[in-house]
């Protein structure tokens, strides 16, 4: 084993993982360790493994060459391409044990466990080593100092009942914190319910809406249904309207007008909206909020708009113009501007003069079929859907059609390749 014999399992988290010509495995996410009844440290088993494809494999740590700062090396290219299946004796260092709550022996003061480092034993197995606790001390305002001591030295019944035991997410969060919403939400769909739990409802609203954007239908809906309705509500009215209206339509008819009812009116109107049309259709699948701008607004406008992180790449391709009101449906649709247009005008610039008229827009009865050969026709990432009254009423970006041209569950089934490489 090469560059270090201790490591802190938490700064693994996101490292890439390299076979020993350099060829790009994927990235750590986890690492797998055996709990004992006895005092001694846990086993290492291995590590969780992201591959490019957000499938989780495991791999052994006898495969493990070399940890550095920088990157986990491999013995071999070959890895078993298997979804990681946690067993019942097993336990996820990052997403179970930290925030377990312990004991320190000496002092029988509580504490948390705030990360676990790890180093070879003398047969060349791994172990949990030590611990970074840090103190519980009552007083919210308070955080006690971080202390590292060896695993002997703490009492866990919070460790050794983590299918019971409450437990935090604080530290947890913490290693979330720099990860697209897609990985984390990877990263609960392998853990525990009672753990998935305890990370949704320490998420604040906007970061879990932003997770349940990624995560399958019945994740969503079992997640859901553990929130209690109020913030159920609020979730939906921090999603997306048009995947808000996607998660509804597979409620039963009662908890969608219950939800509905709890949201805020200017949240729910364009949702309601959305659920008038069929799924498999323009209006079903497009999203009511495009950037909409008015006839005579400047092009330094138009790219102000565009350059927000918070609307995606799809989306910001297009700017619609329209007469008043520009919220949709809008008043009369004039056209569309595409981002290189922009790019190309003087910023002071009118956005009408650049506006393309030509291109065709969508009904919004338009089925699955017709919007699929219309980006293919037209080469776009994002479409007008414009009703029969020529309102712009939303706008579909090419993500959405894949989504629902890609079979049913495929969000689980990128997991699901079997064999070895």
């Amino acid at each position: 084993m090469g560059a270090v014999s201790r490591v802190f399992v938490a700064q693994l988290v996101g490292l890439p993982v390299y076979g020993p010509d350099g060829e790009s495995i994927g990235k750590i996410r986890d690492v797998v360790a055996v709990l004992r009844t006895d005092r001694e440290p846990p086993r290492v088993l291995g590590a969780v493994v992201e591959l490019a494809t957000r499938r989780r494999i495991f791999v052994p740590m006898l495969r493990v060459t070399s940890i550095d700062a920088n990157a986990v090396t491999l013995a071999t290219g070959s890895v078993n391409l298997r979804r990681f299946h946690q067993r019942p004796n097993e336990v996820l260092v990052v997403g179970q044990l930290l925030d377990a709550r312990a004991l320190i022996v000496d002092t029988e003061r509580p504490a948390v466990l705030v990360d676990a480092a790890m180093e070879p034993s003398r047969t060349r197995d791994w172990v949990l080593s030590r611990v970074a606790i840090r103190e519980r001390t009552g007083r919210l305002s308070r955080r006690g100092p971080i202390q590292v001591l060896r695993w002997e030295e703490i009492d866990a019944p919070g460790v050794t009942d983590l299918a019971s035991a409450p437990q935090g997410a604080v530290h947890l969060l913490t290693v979330f914190e720099g990860m697209r919403a897609a990985d984390v939400a990877a990263a609960l769909r392998e853990l525990p319910a009672k753990r998935r739990y305890e990370v949704a409802d320490s998420l604040d609203d906007e970061r879990l809406a932003d997770v349940f954007e990624e995560l399958p239908e019945q994740d969503q809906k079992d997640l859901l249904a553990h929130l209690d309705e109020e913030r159920a509500a609020d979730i939906l009215e921090a999603m997306d309207p048009d995947d808000a209206a996607d998660l509804l339509a597979e409620l039963s008819a009662v908890d969608r007008s219950r939800l509905l009812g709890l949201m805020e009116r200017q949240e729910s109107d364009p949702v309601r909206r959305l659920l008038a049309y069929s799924s498999n259709t323009a209006g079903g699948l497009m999203t009511p909020e495009p950037i909409v701008l008015l006839p005579d607004a400047p092009i330094a406008e138009a790219l102000a708009m565009v350059r927000n992180p918070d609307i995606t790449p799809a989306l910001a391709s297009m700017v619609f113009v329209c007469r008043p009101p520009s919220a949709t449906p809008t008043g009369r649709y004039l056209g569309c501007v595409h981002l290189q247009r922009l790019l190309r005008e003087p910023p002071g610039e009118l956005v009408a003069s650049a506006v393309d008229t030509e291109l065709a827009s969508l009904p919004p009865s338009a089925t699955l079929n017709e919007v699929t050969r219309y980006f293919a026709t037209y080469d776009l990432v994002c479409a007008p859907v414009v009703d029969d009254t020529e309102h712009l009423v939303g706008a579909v970006t090419v993500d959405d059609v894949l989504d629902h041209l890609l079979p049913t569950g495929w969000r689980e089934s990128t997991n699901e390749e079997p064999a070895d490489a």
